[in-house]
Order: structure tokens, then sequence, then C-alpha cells
């Protein structure tokens, strides 16, 4: 047996997961043999683990399988939490290499929410940037779209077993994704219906994938203000586009620019927020979507508050109250600067009402 073949093989295994392998592989000394010691070796359907029925469904369905083993899983999931055991790819596994941003938001999209999206995608796909979203209807199909305009690169996350393909509306937009050297990726086994348990786990794929999450339109309750969250304690920027505040499908995004989310108007903004991670001919023009000089890109993200309270964090973390007793701030307002600083990626949440420094902030 292979690293790669445990791996499959964990996949597939009931109640395992990425801190269960990684717990197994720590005492092991490797993979095939904590695999070779596990006592519990069912699936998760009840039944015997077929790793190797696994890559005879892969070989089937044209399916790359790629694990943490190999050299082409992503760096940017390797070095997140939570890192998928396998990843399912359909496609150029090359693209999801690429420098990303995730643009999400809600099915039931408006055309203004549609339109903006597309645009968006267009313009950062020629901007050198790829596009990486849920495949979903409303804002994520219409990502997908505007990346395939721009001749870019899109690269779409099931919440699914890649052979049960949802929604079936966009099976055709997933081909021509293929096709156009893009991937849909998965990283659940095959014949894996989607359900409550699999949306979250494909959002912290897309957030991972990312450097950066554009939230185009979302209504509070919503799967979008759950993969910004993921983004937040990943140290991904997180921006959000604003609309009318009467509108129900946008007041996700005004609550994410209320607690600190980039304000996002069009691309310029976007490749700003994002100008340390351009690619490096694009950041040497120092130039935006409508050809405008941007601002020096070493300048500080955040405000002069923000700035107060970023002077008493450290990797060790201080408490709200401290920080409290040290900015001569409010405790509301110093709860406020702390999501602000969350959702940019600058810190994270601790237990005990702590913040600490994102010391793997990209």
């Amino acid at each position: 047996m292979t690293d790669r073949q445990a791996y499959v093989a964990f996949n597939l295994t009931d109640k395992v997961g990425f801190a269960t392998v990684s717990e197994l592989v720590a005492r092991a000394g490797s993979v095939v043999a904590a695999w070779e010691a596990y006592p519990k070796k069912v699936s998760r359907t009840g039944g015997e683990v077929d790793w190797e029925g696994e890559f005879k469904q892969a070989e089937k369905y044209g399916v790359q399988i790629v694990t943490p083993a190999d050299a082409d899983y992503p760096r940017q999931l390797r070095e997140a939490p939570g890192a998928p055991l396998c990843l399912y790819v359909k496609g150029d596994v090359k693209a999801l290499a690429k420098p990303m941003i995730a643009m999400i938001g809600t099915r039931r999209a408006t055309p203004y929410g549609l339109g903006l999206a597309g645009d968006l995608a267009f313009d950062l796909c020629k901007a050198g940037w790829g596009i990486v979203s849920g495949l979903a209807l409303g804002i994520d199909g219409e990502a997908h779209h505007g990346a395939l305009m721009a001749g870019g690169v899109t690269v779409g996350v099931l919440g699914s077993g890649i052979d049960r393909f949802y929604p079936p509306e966009n099976r055709e937009l997933a081909r021509e994704m293929v096709k156009k050297g893009g991937a849909v990726v998965s990283e659940f086994p095959f014949g894996r219906p989607p359900d409550q348990e699999t949306f979250p786990i494909r959002n912290h794929v897309v957030a991972a994938l990312a450097r950066g999450v554009v939230a185009v339109e979302a209504p509070l309750k919503s799967g979008t203000l759950i993969t910004t969250g993921i983004a937040a304690d990943l140290g991904r920027t997180v921006m959000a586009v604003p609309a009318r505040v009467d509108n129900r499908m946008s007041a996700g995004c005004l609550k994410l620019i209320r607690e600190g989310a980039i304000l996002v108007r069009d691309a310029d903004d976007i490749l700003e927020a994002m100008s340390e991670l351009l690619p490096r001919g694009i950041k040497d023009r120092g130039l935006g979507v409508g050809g405008q000089e941007r601002d020096d890109p070493d300048t500080p993200k955040y405000s002069v508050e923000e700035a107060l309270v970023m002077t008493h964090v450290d990797e060790d973390g201080i408490s709200i109250d401290e920080l409290v007793r040290e900015t001569k701030l409010p405790v509301q307002k110093v709860n406020a600067l702390a999501m602000s600083l969350r959702l940019k990626g600058f810190v994270r949440f601790l237990p005990g009402n702590r913040i600490s420094l994102l010391t793997h902030r990209k």
C-alpha cells in the first residue's frame, strides 16, 4: 500500500477526518502504518472500505484523486487547518494552484447581483486571477460564467461526490469549465449525495483555495456568511459588495461591511485589497482594471483605531478586557474592532474571549 492509497482508504472510513488521521500518523510514523494499525476499518456506508474500487471508479469517470502525499495537492489547502484527505479532480489539477479569488453569494440572486458577479469575475480574470466558487445556481454560476467569458481559469467545488453532480442545471457549465482549462473538485467519495453536512465542508474548501473571498449578494442567514467566517479564520481577505439597505438579499453583505469586510464597488477595489498577492507582472505595473495607479501595496490595511488595537496584540493573545484597559476604548468598540480585524485576516479569536495575531496569514 502507498501513502496515497492509505489517504483514500481513510477518506472512505466512517468517523475519520483530517484531525484523526493527523493524530494517528503522529503516533504510527506514516499514513500507511496508521492505516494498517487502525482497528475500525468500516466505510461511511457501513460496509468494507474498498479503496481499490475507488481508484477504479476514478479511472471510469476520468477523475484524478489527489492526496497530501501528491505534489499536485494545492499548497493553499496543505497549509490550512482541516485540509481534505482527498480531492477528486475532474479537469486540470494545476488549476488549483493558480492564485484565486472566491466569489460567493445567494442562489436567489437579483439581476443586479448576477450582473455584478459576472462583471467582477471577468475583470479579475483579465487581471490575472482565477475564480473559485461552489458551482451553485445564482451568484456562483454567474461568477464561473464571467471567468469563462474572459478566457480565465475557474474552479468549482462540489458539495457532493463528483459522480452525484449537484445542481444538475449547472452540469453543462461544469463541462465548459473543464474544457477551458479549469476544474471541478470534490473531497467526497464517489456516491456521496449532497446534504446539510456536505455543503459547510464544501465551503471550507472554497475559502481555503482562495486568497480572498468576495460576498456579492447574500441574506443574513446563508452559507455565504459561513464561508466568509471560515475565510476570516484562515487569514483570507474578506470583501463584500454593498446594495440597497432595504434589499433582503444584500443584508448579509451589509453586515459584513459593518463588521470590517472591505467594501467592493468594482474589480479595482478587489485588486487594491489583494495587491500584495497579485501575480508579479500585474503588481509591478501597479495598475488596476481601469488602468489607474493604485496606492502603495505596503500601506497598512487597517484604520487608526484598529492600529491602536494591533499594537497590543501578539501571537500569545490578549483578552478583550485587557484591550479595553490598554486602549481606553469602550468594550463595544473594542469588540467591533476585533471583529473587523478578524474579517480582514489580521487576528484570530481564541477561547476565553481572547484574540491573537493570525500567524499563517499569507
